[in-house]
This record gives C-alpha cells, sequence and structure tokens, in this order.
C-alpha cells in the first residue's frame, strides 16, 4: 500500500495516475469538484447538468442546484459520483438538485457501474417543500433499485441531516471524516422538542455512528476518505453480474499463522494478526471496527484475489458472538454473496454470549440472519478452526452444515457441542460434588470428555471437517481452493443488499 490513503499500489502500476496523497494536501477540505477530481482518475471525469438552477431560490440560485455529479474512472474502471454542495443552502435538497442525483443513479443502473456520492447536506430544502421530500423519495427508490446491482459507497464530509441520513444508510458502506455528522434530527430540533441540550458531534458524529453500526470507516480528512472509497471500488466488480478484479500477488508476512495463537484456550490474542499472516502483503480493509468487535469483517487479497475475511475476534468477549456481532457480520457476508466474492471464516468461538440482555436483544432472531447469509450465499467459502467452535456458533460460523464449500481444521481445534468444563460440569456434576477434590476431579472428566468428544481428528472423522491441516499451510489450502472452486457464471438475481 502507499501514502497515508491506503490506496492499493495496483491503481498506481496499472495506469491510475498520482496517488490521492500527492493530489490532495493532509487536512485539506476540497470543493464538491475537487472531491469528484480526486476520487476519479486525473483528467477522467466529466460532468452532468451543469446549468440547472431552482426557480424557487431566485436570486440566490446557483448552476447546478447544489451538487456536481459526472462520470470519471477509478483504477481504469468507469464509475458514477456526486458531490453535493454545502455553500448552498446547507446543501439542503431541493427538485433539481434531486433530478440530478436520480439522473446519474439511472445512468449507473443503465451502464452497470459503481456509484460512489459525497454528503453534505442539512435536508430538505424548505423554500421548496413537499417538492424536496419528494426528490428525497425518488432517491430512495432508485438507490433500492440499485441495491446488490451495482457497489454503492457513501462518503460523510460535512453534516448529513434529515432525509440526507436516509439515502447513505440505503448504500452498502458508509465511509465519516472525522469532523462530519449525521442525524435524522439536529440539535436545534432535538432541543425545541425534548429539551435536550446537546452537540452535533455528541448527537451524531463519526465517533457515535462507528460506534453503532451507521458509518463503516472513519477517515481523518477528504484524501483519506477518498483513499478509502478507492481501495474499497479495487475489490468489488463493476456489478454483480461480473468477478470482482485481480491484482497482482503479494506475498504475506513470512510468519507461521499458528505462532500468533497461544495454546492456553483461555488466552486472548488478535486475530487480525492471524488473518495478516494468510493475505497477500499481510493488508487487511477491515469493515465497522468499532462496531460489535467481537467479530472482524474485512477485504484482503490471497494470490490477488479479491476475498471477504469473518473471524471471530478473541481479543473481545473471548470471541463470542452477540447480537450486533450476528448483524454485522450478516451483512457483510450478504454483500459478498452479491457481489461474488469469496470467503474465509477463521474460527474461534466459544458460543453465543447467554444472559437476560442478550435473550431480549432478540439475539435469536439476529442469529438467524448470520446463519441465512451463510446459507445463502453461493460463492466459495472456506471455513478454517483455528482453536475452538462450540454450539450454535459453531454451526453459525460457516459449518458444514450450512453449506461451506471446505471445512479446515487445525490440529489441536475443538469442536463440538460446548467445551469440556461445561459439559461435564452438566454430565459428571454427581460425580465431582462426591469427589475429595472436587476442581481435580472436574479437571479430569473435562480431560477426557475433550479427548473423546471435541478433537479436530474425531471432526474428521465424523466428515463435519473435510481435513485436518498444519498452520502453516493454511494460505496454500485457501489460495488452492479459491482457485479450483471459482464460481460459475452468476444467475439472474434480485436480491438488494436491505439494511439490517
Amino acid at each position: 500500500m502507499s501514502g497515508r490513503t491506503g490506496i492499493p499500489a495496483i491503481f498506481e502500476r496499472d495506469g491510475a495516475g498520482a496517488s490521492v496523497a500527492d493530489r490532495v494536501a493532509p487536512g485539506a477540505v476540497l470543493t464538491p469538484q475537487e472531491r469528484l477530481e480526486a476520487l476519479c482518475d486525473p483528467g477522467s471525469l466529466r460532468v452532468i447538468r451543469t446549468a440547472v438552477r431552482s426557480p424557487a431560490l431566485g436570486e440566490r440560485a446557483k448552476a447546478g442546484d447544489g451538487v456536481v455529479a459526472g462520470l470519471g474512472t477509478v483504477g481504469g474502471r468507469p464509475v458514477a459520483c456526486f458531490a453535493e454542495d454545502q455553500t448552498l443552502l446547507g446543501g439542503s435538497l431541493g427538485q433539481r438538485h434531486a433530478e440530478t442525483i436520480v439522473r446519474l443513479l439511472e445512468m449507473a443502473e443503465d451502464a452497470r457501474i459503481p456509484v460512489v456520492g459525497f454528503i453534505a447536506s442539512a435536508g430538505a430544502r424548505l423554500q421548496e417543500g413537499l417538492e424536496a421530500l419528494s426528490g428525497y423519495g425518488q432517491i430512495f427508490a432508485a438507490l433500492t433499485r440499485l441495491s446488490g446491482q451495482v457497489p454503492l459507497i457513501s462518503v460523510i464530509c460535512g453534516t448529513c441531516a434529515g432525509g440526507g441520513a436516509y439515502a447513505p444508510a440505503l448504500t452498502d458502506i458508509t465511509i465519516m471524516t472525522r469532523d462530519s455528522a449525521m442525524f435524522l434530527t439536529g440539535p436545534g430540533v432535538v432541543r425545541e422538542v425534548t429539551g435536550e441540550q446537546i452537540s452535533a458531534e455528541d448527537l451524531g458524529g463519526a465517533e457515535v455512528q462507528e460506534q453503532n453500526g451507521v458509518c463503516h470507516m472513519v477517515a481523518d480528512d477528504d484524501g483519506e476518505a477518498i483513499g478509502m472509497a478507492r481501495e474499497l471500488l479495487g475489490f468489488l466488480p463493476q456489478s454483480c453480474d461480473e468477478e470482482p478484479p485481480r491484482a497482482r500477488p503479494v506475498p504475506p508476512p513470512a510468519f507461521d499463522p499458528s505462532a500468533f495463537v497461544p495454546d492456553e484456550q483461555r488466552k486472548a490474542y488478535d486475530v487480525r494478526d492471524v488473518a495478516s499472516a494468510i493475505v497477500d502483503g499481510g493488508r487487511l480493509l477491515e469493515i465497522a471496527p468499532r462496531w460489535a468487535p467481537s467479530v472482524v469483517c474485512a477485504f484482503a487479497r490471497i494470490d490477488g484475489r479479491s476475498v471477504g475475511i469473518v473471524a471471530n475476534q478473541p481479543k473481545q468477549m473471548a470471541g463470542t458472538l452477540d447480537a450486533e456481532s450476528a448483524q454485522k457480520a450478516a451483512r457483510f457476508v450478504r454483500w459478498c454473496h452479491l457481489f461474488g466474492v469469496p470467503l474465509a471464516v477463521l474460527v474461534d468461538t466459544p458460543g453465543f454470549l447467554p444472559g437476560s440482555a442478550q435473550e431480549g436483544g432478540a439475539v435469536i432472531r439476529h442469529g438467524a440472519k448470520l446463519v441465512h447469509a451463510f446459507a445463502e450465499a453461493d460463492v466459495p467459502k472456506v471455513t478454517v478452526v483455528v482453536r475452538k467452535a462450540f454450539g450454535g456458533a459453531q454451526i453459525a460460523m460457516n459449518s458444514k452444515a450450512l453449506g461451506a464449500t471446505l471445512v479446515l481444521a487445525w490440529p489441536s481445534a475443538l469442536i463440538g457441542v460446548m467445551g469440556a468444563e461445561q459439559a461435564v460440569g452438566i454430565t459428571g456434576r454427581r460425580e465431582i460434588a462426591a469427589a475429595d477434590d472436587p476442581v481435580a476431579k472436574k479437571a479430569e472428566l473435562a480431560a477426557e470428555y475433550a479427548a473423546e468428544h471435541l478433537t479436530a481428528e474425531g471432526a474428521a472423522t465424523l466428515g463435519v471437517v473435510d481435513e485436518v491441516i498444519d498452520p502453516a499451510a493454511t494460505r496454500d489450502r485457501l489460495v488452492w481452493a479459491f482457485t479450483s472452486l471459482r464460481r460459475a457464471p452468476r444467475r439472474q438475481q434480485r436480491a438488494r443488499n436491505i439494511p439490517l
């Protein structure tokens, strides 16, 4: 990767011109036109509808009516893009403004190309009333038609309020600059209606929205946000009808992935280190890292091929799944399914998080989303059980029963209904209670139970695991699987990447 913006080197080597880092100064706040020019390859942007004006604004009307829209290329591939202008009535949306965005979305639908929108809007323009509201409805309908058909990326680079906040929520990914804010009702309205005194940052700033999953990535400034959008496009196809682009393979760091995993089952570690030891260049582009952190979702490349990584994170809640992590993983899996991105699933989980808070929070419903997403996905999806896989989470994390293309396990992995100590606490409770040393007896029974019911070899004997492998061979096995088991050409689909 090159520069501060994280743009894949393939874009520069393959003639896309200077990187965003070379064209945008750190901390610079760009105009709408400059944002589109920085996103697109140099000289490739062509804008449309530059002369339209709002008749409702009289002398205050500006050409373009507060939005710049056009077509360009990113890494040599066509893209549709638009950027709202917050200098015209706070970027508020009027009918002509909406018509420009809808026209661009229609062009993207016809051409089957991705869309990137830079959002900075105070919401519906009060001077145009219901016409402005209708404009938002037209945009929402157009985005819904495009969902799951072409990649949709939103970049929040100012204040995004009211109807302007729903449009990004209908796209696949939302990037926010650190000084931006996003909310349905602003601080003024909140104060009038509820009496609550709150700042725009505390109400809907980037830190708030990345912790609740509304925002998936946060950038320090315009240049970094644009670099993130370019990198995301590099992992995705132009549409659901195509395969993701392939880059030149880059070897991973020279580490055995098992070196990062402690032998002690209860000891924490960062699964991103394991993933980085497997993927090209050790590079992960993580999605929503601060929301539901007990599961990691990221794009990476293996032998040059774009892959989606889904991994339990033992560093957070021991890698347990809960309602939010199930939602996060389910939507990412569905996104990869829609755009033909293979999945590599790294499993180390003791199960779903128990307790009344989770049951009250509908963990059953949200867990079912993850089960549905993996069962539905028709991309190559390879599971590697790294250390343990217990209970319902073993099923939900792309098990053989759900249709995993291939399930691999490291030799020391434990796989079963539940951990040995929990199991013997139920099955051997009388024997343990009668023992002179209950702690030692429980440990003895747990060791016997693990050896009989939880070993990777035992799971392989039952066919739950396809092969027990040397951890050092994990990358080679993934390369083989994704090369040999590539998906057949897509059948016609009508699926959408709905918000969860």
